[in-house]
């Protein structure tokens, strides 16, 4: 039988099972279509570059715009995670994810309708790049108050499924916008300045992208009803969320919870980011079958998510995450090495490494939402959530100038094997230094028992 949580456990138990059901919904979709917004500079402004930027470009500079473009986003997240964790923890998590979806809904559409260099000169990136810094802020936002609130209604052994499933939106959104992008430049030709998809083609996921978030904003306003936990919250510090967070037992469990995850964002960027590289330059394969392969990758890594949530479910979180972060160190070099080294000859085989090579190392985010908001106390938990998540992703960012730095004593194309070791080492030492957290009590008080005890006490699922 559902043991439901005991801030719900007095209210009917089909409302609480539907109410559980649309917060899981609610954060799902809320973080695909925030995902989907992310990887629009990425995938589909690359081939539309020449409509922000003047003609005859150096190449150095082209790439360093791009990045400005991308990192823009990266940089507004972890503030987006500090305003709006804040707002979430104090204002309640429903509120806050209904106006970071309408704010990043509406910066996508201007953005959508941007006029080019041509039009506006150097001002066309100049807005590019600052519209996307205050989308990454709003985007910041979303998960961090949408994911908690569902977790703090899901029944105690389900929270390892709910987290997994939400997870699930950050795969499928790649998917997703992989092959709208695809499909549009079959049809819109993409070339010179002037061609249909430079143009205007672009635009097309960008007005997806911002109806998507719009129309949620109003579904999850009409549907999705604010956390218990939350609500029910016997205390309020007159410390400020943040200030809770970097004092004490709090600080402790943050700066393990960033170890954690730094480990987890460095393996990511080896995949995420340099393995699409290696596929054409490497491995040989076309854009178009290097784009389908990483497709089928992370379509069988959406279905791998709920399997290692029931997973974590069972041998528990801490178990999980070390066993992730050994095989991300000892399994995931030679088998990004085999498909570097040119060896493998087809799309096929190559296509079934790229999926085992995402599954050893992606499938650690299906389990790190559900442990991060289960390591901190409801005062807190969405500032620790949301800055836990994001602020790990700036050291990593930088892993362009870790491997130049690892080109002087190794040939370059070994660097991301290092790296892809030490993110390994980082997620076993995080996850080592932390409790077990599958039997805590999400609506439990701050000041009632630690995490360690809690667990001692449900020792048996």
């Amino acid at each position: 039988m559902t043991e439901s949580p005991p801030h719900v456990a007095s209210l009917d138990p089909d409302t609480v099972v539907r109410r559980g059901r649309k917060a899981r919904f609610g954060a799902q979709v809320g973080l695909f279509i925030d995902m989907f917004d992310v990887y629009l500079p990425v995938i589909v402004l690359g081939p539309a570059q020449a409509y922000f930027t003047p003609a005859g470009l150096p190449d150095g500079t082209a790439k360093i715009l791009t990045a400005a473009i991308f990192v823009a986003t990266l940089l507004g997240r972890p503030l987006g995670a500090l305003v709006f964790g804040h707002l979430s923890d104090r204002h309640g998590r429903r509120r806050t994810t209904i106006v970071s979806l309408a704010g990043f809904g509406l910066c996508t559409l201007v953005i959508g309708v941007l006029p080019g260099y041509a039009t506006i000169g150097v001002s066309a990136v100049v807005l590019l790049v600052a519209l996307r810094f205050l989308d990454g802020v709003f985007l910041g936002g979303q998960y961090t108050a949408a994911t908690p609130l569902a977790l703090e209604q899901s029944p105690r052994e389900r929270r390892g499924v709910t987290g997994s499933v939400i997870m699930t939106g950050f795969p499928l959104a790649y998917c997703a916008i992989a092959l709208l992008t695809t499909g549009l430049l079959l049809v819109i030709p993409a070339g010179g300045t002037a061609s249909p998809y430079v143009q205007w083609g672009w635009r097309i996921p960008f007005v997806v992208g911002s109806v998507l978030a719009l129309l949620w904003a109003w579904w999850y306003a009409r549907n999705v009803q604010e956390s218990d936990a939350w609500r029910e919250r016997k205390t309020e510090s007159s410390r400020s969320p943040l200030a809770e967070l970097l004092r004490g037992r709090n600080l402790r469990g943050f700066l393990q919870v960033f170890v954690l995850m730094s480990g987890i964002w460095l393996a990511f960027n080896m995949v995420g980011a340099v393995l699409p590289g290696v596929l054409r330059t490497d491995a040989g394969l076309s854009s178009v079958q290097s784009t389908l392969v990483l497709v089928v990758a992370y379509a069988v890594l959406a279905v791998a998510y709920v399997g290692a949530g029931a997973l974590s479910q069972c041998i528990g979180r801490k178990p999980f995450l070390i066993a992730q972060g050994v095989l991300t160190a000892v399994a995931a070099p030679p088998l990004f090495l085999l498909i570097a080294s040119g060896h493998l000859h087809g799309v096929v085989p190559v296509g079934v490494a790229v999926v085992l090579l995402v599954l050893v190392v992606v499938t650690t985010y299906s389990v790190v939402s559900t442990y991060i908001a289960e390591r901190f106390h409801v005062g807190v938990r969405s500032s620790a959530y949301g800055l836990g998540y994001t602020s790990a992703v700036i050291i990593p960012s930088f892993y362009a100038f870790y491997q130049a730095g690892l080109a002087r004593v190794l040939p370059y194309d070994l660097t991301p094997l290092v790296l892809l070791c030490i993110g390994g080492i980082l997620i076993v030492a995080g996850a080592a230094a932390g409790p077990e957290t599958r039997h805590v009590d999400l609506g439990a008080e701050p000041t009632g028992e630690t995490l360690e005890v809690q667990q001692k006490k449900g020792d048996t699922p």
